[in-house]
């Protein structure tokens, strides 16, 4: 995915007082999408439908995994809002 913020989602956290550069605006909402998705993950250890790497998860794919979910989140989001803009 693009590193700017319309391909990430924008900020995380906007603010209409802020009238800087985009790249100095702080986390994105991809970035906060997957850490609240890597903690859902590390919370629950029993849910089968992630690949282990033998008995554990290892970090690299639960980093991986909190990702593909972060994107899934955002396609969700651009679908409901499209939706709503008909």
């Amino acid at each position: 995915m693009k590193n700017d913020y319309s391909a990430n989602g924008g900020p995380a956290f906007p603010s209409q007082f802020y009238d800087g550069p985009d790249d100095e605006r702080g986390m994105r909402l991809r970035d906060y999408f997957a850490a609240a998705a890597l903690q859902g993950l590390l919370a629950n250890r029993t849910f089968q439908l992630w690949q282990y790497d033998g008995a554990e998860m290892s970090a690299d794919l639960a980093a991986r995994n909190a990702y593909e979910l972060a994107d899934a989140m955002l396609k969700a989001r651009a679908a409901e809002t499209k939706k709503e803009g008909e």
